[in-house]
């Protein structure tokens, strides 16, 4: 039997990866109670004034979906190395980074996706203004898609560690945050009226720009952590 060309075989692989992650929905479900618990915990902590809380939802949002996201990136090469599938992956005939970026399409689907799509619900809890909202869901949809591309790196340079975890928050961490400036500068553009496509346009130059050049630091990371 021949094996299968590059394009079945990555649409192979992201199957598969999502087919594992439903069988593990506590990995789904994870970045998504942290999500909902820290919005919930937030007017809590600063009060119930709408007005103080719709100023502060564009971070608050953003800064939430960036910790979720990266409450994610260690696991996601993670149970393929412990069980020595990655090391087939590394020696199969088709091309690494493409092989790579099935997983980080994986992973955005089950996390930052997800997370985007139930942001109004919590946006609404801070008052954020109803204007804002398509705003929030497409910098959240492009700004996630980059986030994990980025921690798919620290993931690859980081999974033959045991303790990987705090490793990646310093590795990636930094890379991190211009994604959170432009991020929640977009929404807060919206929310005063002022125009928020040259932001929208920036996230998509970076996912762009990432979609381009993190599969490949990926490869280069997985063959560093095998090899090691």
């Amino acid at each position: 039997m021949s094996a299968p060309h590059t394009g079945q075989f990555c649409v192979l692989l992201l199957r598969r990866q999502l087919l594992l992650a439903m069988r593990r929905p506590i990995d789904i479900a994870n970045p998504l109670l942290f999500f909902t618990m820290v919005i919930v915990l937030f007017p809590l902590g600063l009060g119930p004034a709408p007005d103080k809380l719709a100023s502060f939802a564009p971070g608050v949002l953003w800064i939430t979906a960036l910790l979720s996201n990266l409450l994610t990136s260690d696991a996601v090469f993670r149970s393929d190395f412990d069980d020595g599938s990655l090391e087939q992956l590394i020696l199969a005939p088709q091309p690494l980074f493409l092989s790579a970026l099935a997983y980080i399409s994986a992973h955005w689907l089950t996390t930052g996706l997800l997370l985007a799509l139930l942001s109004p619900v919590f946006a609404l809890m801070l008052n954020l203004p109803g204007s804002a909202l398509i705003t929030l869901v497409v910098s959240l949809l492009l700004g996630t898609a980059v986030l994990s591309l980025l921690g798919g790196i620290g993931a690859a340079l980081t999974v033959g560690l045991k303790r990987g975890g705090m490793l990646i928050s310093l590795l990636i961490l930094p890379l991190y945050m211009p994604v959170l400036i432009f991020g929640s500068a977009a929404v807060q553009a919206a929310v005063t009226g002022a125009p928020s496509g040259p932001y929208l346009a920036i996230l998509g130059a970076m996912l762009s720009l990432a979609i381009a050049l993190a599969p490949l630091a990926i490869a280069a990371g997985l063959r560093i952590s095998i090899d090691a």
